[in-house]
């Protein structure tokens, strides 16, 4: 039976460890130039309706070094933006593909794809969640701090698809997570809905309250895309939530800057936190890599191995 990465609450706690025992190998493995054979024989789709670095090029190279094969789907070149159905384009490319990596808006078009698709097909990004940047985020937490027992997260600025998943990855993991977002732009009761143990997250509008208290500090753009006609009203509403150094006056010696890129320096960040000693933003990035080879070895070890003719 297929296993779909749609949120990031289709894994327990135990699997998160799983796919970081996995991500620990993997990552030293490729110091070693040791190559894998998980996905031999098998071909994956990128179906990307935004633009997309570290994912894209993560995501191709963890396909291609497992042993498998990427083919990059941009959706202005497929059938679906001339009005072909999601059904009719998923059950045709169930019988050309193994999996699919899926970057669009709407969580409901993933979850489509995923519906008619019968293999494992994974969210690369959605507006609602991006549960692998979550995930290899706690990787990367989990590798610098020895454990996530006891962490204390802030994420400032706006509550979107990236904070959305550092809650629900937080609720799987024990971590306490504390958000400081506007009203009007804090996380949905919706999301907030699928957190069982409501005494990990605080949310509050004022972006000092938790500084002195945070094993990690994370931000993000304060305007996603599809957001970007509303780019100066938000750049208005998030000024006081920039990470900078006055801000972060009071803040632990050993705290951890995250940003899961790309980040508009002088904006939601300044230079001076961004490029600092506690900055981490690099290392995150490269465990995209490692992380998404973990979870593709996880996701196609439920499934039978092709044979070739």
């Amino acid at each position: 039976m297929k296993k779909d990465f749609l949120t990031g609450m289709e894994l327990e706690e135990r699997d998160i460890y799983k796919i970081f025992d996995l991500t620990k190998s993997y990552k030293a493995s490729r110091k070693k130039k040791v190559s894998a054979t998980i996905l031999k024989t098998r071909t994956i789709g990128l179906i990307f309706n935004k633009p997309s670095t570290r994912t894209r090029v993560s995501f191709e190279l963890a396909i291609e070094e497992l042993g498998g094969r990427a083919i990059y789907l941009p959706g202005d070149t497929i059938q679906t933006s001339r009005g072909e159905t999601i059904k009719d384009t998923a059950c045709v490319l169930s019988r050309y593909l193994d999996g699919l990596v899926i970057r669009t808006y709407r969580q409901e078009e993933l979850e489509e794809y995923a519906r008619w698709f019968n293999s494992p097909v994974i969210n690369a990004l959605t507006d609602t969640f991006h549960p692998c940047q979550a995930l290899s985020d706690y990787f990367t937490i989990y590798e610098k701090k020895g454990t996530l027992k006891g962490i204390k997260l802030l994420y400032i600025g706006d509550g979107n698809n990236v904070c959305n998943s550092l809650i629900l990855g937080a609720s799987l993991l024990g971590v306490s997570i504390m958000v400081a977002s506007p009203e009007g732009y804090q996380p949905s009761a919706e999301v907030l809905s699928l957190v069982k143990n409501k005494d990990i997250i605080k949310i509050d509008s004022n972006p000092s309250r938790f500084i002195p208290e945070a094993d990690i500090i994370y931000t993000d753009t304060w305007v996603s895309m599809g957001d970007e006609k509303e780019a100066e009203t938000r750049k208005g509403v998030f000024q006081r939530y920039q990470v900078n150094r006055k801000l972060l006056k009071g803040a632990k010696d050993n705290f951890l800057f995250m940003h899961c890129l790309p980040a508009h320096r002088g904006w939601e960040v300044t230079d001076d936190v961004m490029d600092s000693e506690n900055s981490i933003v690099y290392e995150q990035a490269e465990n995209r890599l490692h992380c998404q080879k973990a979870l593709l070895h996880y996701l196609y070890n439920f499934l039978p191995h092709n044979s070739p003719l």
